[in-house]
């Protein structure tokens, strides 16, 4: 069974941004395809996948190497390189794509500034065209370009055999939970009728959860916010005191208790204000239930 598969290997220079988003009729495709270091590079190793690729590329990234000359080591060491297919990405932005012979059609790739794009087993060139163009002409993050560049892969015709598993890895110094290591965004949709929508789903909760406030969606907690909160939160049971609209010291404990519980720590302010993006994911979740109680 090969990884029937598309994926984009890309770098973002300005953000310090490394990453690889894939998509696959093969379960788990997250387990196989994606690799990335910050500070050097992304890889994507698919077809009849050597996942001695990743590792061995990055290291010689590390090392100096270009991504074109990390790629023909590879391929000349690999009796098996025929059946191979990778794209990789340097953190100056180089790229490489390859594609053995004993690929199975449509099977090709581009390599432009900042991206290689690739795929087996596709409808034809214009999934990869799609990837390409895509993410070239895209704006906002790394991630979402690159969850975008699936998406418009996958309109184009995919692989034809269907879907079944995506995966987005995003790097960069330090990006992981708490700094403790570079794995800045690491989701796999392993078993999904619709694998892409899915990712970006989680990419979408991967914001919210993780994500920083900003400045601007400070909102100031008047006394008509203050009931509305004490009344989501007495709904689910973690505020018994009065609906007084009182910002007061029981009201921000019951809140913290409440917003860590829905995993909303990272996006807790001090004083009286609130995320505007944590208020609205409470209210779309709860105030039903609180007008209800009300």
């Amino acid at each position: 069974m090969q990884p029937s598969t598309f994926s984009i290997v890309a770098c973002d220079p300005a953000a310090g941004e490394l990453g690889v988003a894939v998509e696959s009729k093969f379960l788990a495709v997250g387990a196989v395809v994606p690799w990335a270091q910050a500070g050097v590079g992304a890889m994507a190793t698919q077809a009849w996948a050597n996942t001695s690729y990743g590792p061995r590329a990055l290291r010689m990234l590390k090392r100096g190497l270009t991504p074109a000359q990390v790629g023909k080591k590879l391929v000349a060491a690999d009796k098996g390189a025929a059946q191979r297919q990778f794209g990789l990405v340097d953190a100056r932005g180089r790229a490489f794509t390859y594609t053995g012979k004993g690929c199975f059609d449509w099977a090709g790739g581009i390599a432009g500034k900042n991206f290689a794009v690739q795929g087996n087993i596709l409808a034809g060139a214009a999934v990869v065209r799609a990837l390409a163009e895509t993410f070239s002409a895209g704006r906002g993050t790394l991630a979402e370009r690159l969850v975008a560049a699936l998406a418009a892969g996958q309109a184009a015709g995919g692989d034809r055999r269907g879907q079944e598993s995506a995966a987005l890895l995003v790097v960069r110094p330090q990006g992981g939970y708490a700094g403790f290591n570079d794995r800045y965004i690491d989701l796999r949709v392993d078993d999904h009728p619709q694998p892409i929508d899915e990712l970006k789903r989680l990419l979408d909760l991967h914001h919210l959860y993780l994500g920083k406030p900003k400045p601007q969606d400070a909102v100031p907690i008047d006394a008509a916010l203050a009931r509305e909160l004490q009344a989501m939160m007495q709904a689910r049971g973690f505020y018994t005191g009065a609906q007084t609209g009182v910002w007061d010291t029981p009201t921000q404990t019951a809140f913290r208790e409440f917003a860590g519980v829905e995993n909303l720590e990272d996006r807790l302010l001090e004083g009286a204000y609130i995320d505007r993006v944590a208020l609205e994911f409470l209210r779309a979740r709860f105030g039903a239930a609180a007008r209800t109680r009300g």
